[in-house]
């Protein structure tokens, strides 16, 4: 395959595998080129999104583009859906993403295992031994759903990708084969709604102002052939290794090798069942003197986990870990041998800190996203929640673009909103990996001290540097033994009272970051900034749990706030803050209080959108207290527009931490508006009234927001 991986431009080849920089597609612009197709698909020979990778990400993106009306397909190498678990853990800001893809995430908290089998972390000697100690990681409020609609998952990737598929179907997407080859003509041409399996991206061009091209190799009847298809965008959603990210010559920065493990994904209905009834928890980190491992219990009730453990390459070689030597070291961590084991598949991998240097190039016509946008240490399960949202972040922005709402320039705003908050993510990720670490240390097995071990290994003779590994590192695994690891064995207290220190503190591996997961500000994009003060950085991360705190900062996701829905319908009607912004079309939602100056603002809001092309919407927030008559008074007040909703707070317990009112959550007078973008972030906000001119206000807030004069 490496002899079609290339990237043909006007004027010359580059290869993937070299460092070369490409030419300066998107960065020197001759003219800025329009990706707008229309309202329409066009004669179909030109598809306007073309989508490299069948994930979740993928998935997520293609589902969103296609309920804002854009024509899109995908492509994926694989000609299965992968069945390795790999990340499970979904955080609240994905969660409600998929709160917008019909009733997804109802789905996963219905399919998933109960809280309380999955909300602990577990340190011990052996699954059958004793223990070190627990961490719990959710709290009372994070079953309250005070801060968000939804609550945070435990559900194995490969089954979301299931879910995602059943919903694309629900769309009309089309699964093709290699062998039906099924809608994929000749000439450039793919229809849209269709996942292509066994399909994969071998080089780009980007020679025509019109389109991209990609050409697409699949295995037919034992022989490999060649496609070429044609875009407006391509994004590259195609992980860690991504073939896009490559072949566009963009390279990742960052911490390369943290650690090498090898994953064991095995099914044991056995273990499942008794640590069911003796210590259900989420993951296991087991030490002991035949062995050292973190399990990741990703279903009890059906015994399905994976298995992580530490490799030393070339000492030693993925053949040194046989199913049924897999099978010893899993009976060495259970502390007895398993009525039934079947280990399915066993993997290398490579933990790596990394983001990539841009997200989109070629005159914003090829993008980047999840893991082949950034690749972090699983700590914190950051790598697929950021993926979805990256996901989520762009499809608005694709969509608009391409319906000819706003300018290419707006697809920009993507790498600059969502590159920083990988950055972050990374961080946080290290310093939760680091956290990890610090339990390892503390009873004497440093994976510092490890690493140099392991690298003066490989100055000896290469005969004996597996025995010489081997025999060192069993010689630190001793002091795991009973005798040696207890209480009133005065050489190992101390070890053993730091260790619950860790635990105490909330030093160690953490699961939650609430403030990170909900809290996370975009600073420039598509947003406009607050003129008095700016908008002031987001803290460090710290590698431990942070409660979350409600903002209308321009560039926060906006906040959640359980609302009744004032209507004429007999049935009362509550929905989040967030419901009131729909997943179906490009609209940008004004919230504001039912004042007259704000009624004023929602009549310009309204023209304006007009002239630019693009929906608005109104919500009037009535405070908890408002008596009956309401809408006729919007109503009144609004007409002759008829896009807007009629809200009421819903009144808050008085032991809540957080105000009942609505304004006051914002930090805002109710003389205020907010202006909140498709993806539920706030684009603008005016705290308490405009000074000036409101047209020329709102001209200057879509105008900047959408990219276009």
């Amino acid at each position: 395959m490496g002899v079609f991986a290339s990237v043909r431009a006007s004027n010359g080849v580059f290869r993937g595998a070299g460092r070369s920089k490409l030419p300066s597609f998107g960065y020197i612009r001759r003219r800025d080129l329009s990706l707008s197709v229309g309202k329409r698909y066009g004669d179909g020979s030109v598809l306007p999104v073309l989508i490299v990778g069948a994930g979740p990400v993928g998935l997520v993106l293609s589902i969103l583009l296609t309920k804002l009306g854009v024509q899109c397909a995908v492509l994926e190498k694989n000609r299965t859906f992968s069945r390795h678990p790999q990340a499970h853990f979904i955080n609240n800001r994905s969660m409600e993403v998929f709160r917008k893809l019909d009733g997804l995430a109802d789905e996963i908290e219905r399919l998933q295992p109960p809280v309380d089998l999955w909300r602990k972390f577990i340190y011990c000697t052996s699954l059958t031994g004793s223990v070190l100690g627990t961490v719990d990681h959710m709290q009372p409020q994070d079953f309250e759903k005070i801060v968000s609609p939804v609550s945070v998952a435990h559900f194995s990737q490969y089954k979301l990708t299931r879910l995602l598929v059943e919903h694309a179907k629900k769309l009309d997407f089309q699964i093709c084969t290699t062998e039906s080859l099924k809608g994929v003509t000749d000439g450039g041409a793919i229809r849209g709604r269709e996942i292509l399996m066994g399909h994969e991206c071998v080089s780009i061009d980007t020679s025509s102002d019109n389109f991209v091209g990609v050409t697409v190799s699949s295995l037919v009847e034992g022989e490999y052939k060649q496609r070429d298809f044609r875009c407006k965008v391509l994004v590259g959603a195609d992980g860690a290794g991504s073939t896009v990210r490559k072949l566009m010559g963009i390279d990742l920065r960052g911490e390369k090798d943290l650690q090498k493990l090898v994953s064991v994904h095995f099914l044991s209905r056995d273990l499942g069942k008794y640590i069911l009834s003796e210590r259900p928890g989420m993951l296991y980190f087991i030490f002991n003197t035949g062995a050292i491992g973190v399990l990741v219990a990703h279903d009890l009730e059906q015994g399905e986990f994976v298995l992580q453990i530490p490799f030393y390459p070339p000492q030693q070689d993925i053949n040194d870990f046989s199913p049924k030597i897999c099978e010893e070291i899993i009976f060495k961590l259970v502390g007895r041998e398993l009525l039934d084991i079947d280990v399915i598949d066993v993997k290398p991998w490579v933990m790596h800190a990394e983001v990539a240097e841009k997200y989109v190039c070629c005159d914003s016509r090829i993008l980047v996203a999840g893991d082949a946008a950034h690749r972090f240490p699983p700590a914190g399960g950051f790598g697929m929640n950021t993926g979805i949202q990256d996901a989520h972040n762009l499809a608005w922005k694709l969509a608009s673009v391409l319906d000819g709402t706003s300018s290419s320039s707006l697809l920009e705003t993507y790498e600059a909103e969502r590159r920083p908050i990988a950055l972050l993510n990374t961080a946080l990720s290290v310093k939760n990996f680091r956290a990890a670490m610090s339990v390892p240390s503390a009873l004497g097995l440093d994976p510092k001290i490890a690493n140099s071990v392991h690298r003066a290994v490989n100055v000896l003779p290469s005969g004996i540097q597996k025995a010489a590994l081997d025999g060192i590192f069993s010689i630190g695994r001793m002091q795991l033994s009973n005798f040696f690891l207890n209480e009133s064995n005065p050489l190992v207290s101390p070890r053993l009272e730091k260790l619950k220190q860790i635990f105490r503190e909330g030093k160690s591996l953490q699961l939650q970051f609430p403030a990170e997961d909900l809290g996370f500000r975009y600073f420039k994009g598509a947003l406009i900034p607050d003129k008095i003060g700016g908008m002031a950085p987001l803290e460090p991360p710290t590698g431990r749990r942070r409660d979350y705190v409600p903002s209308a900062d321009p560039g926060s996701r906006l906040p959640h706030m359980n609302m009744r829905v004032l209507s004429n319908s007999p049935e009362e009607e509550i929905v989040s803050t967030l419901d009131l912004v729909r997943a179906d079309k490009i609209e940008f939602l004004l919230i504001v209080a039912p004042v007259e100056a704000s009624y004023h603002l929602a009549h310009v809001a309204f023209k304006v959108a007009k002239e630019f092309k693009v929906s608005a919407r109104v919500c009037v927030v009535w405070p908890y207290d408002a008596v009956g008559g309401v809408e006729a008074s919007s109503k009144a007040a609004l007409a002759p527009w008829e896009n807007f909703i009629d809200v009421q707070e819903v009144k808050r317990s008085l032991t809540n931490s957080l105000s009942s009112s609505w304004w006051s959550i914002c930090q805002m007078s109710d003389r205020g508006a907010i202006l909140v973008r498709p993806d539920e972030h706030i684009a603008w906000r005016v705290k308490s009234g405009i000074a000036g001119d409101p047209v020329q206000e709102m001209k200057r807030v879509f105008s900047a927001v959408l990219g276009v004069k």
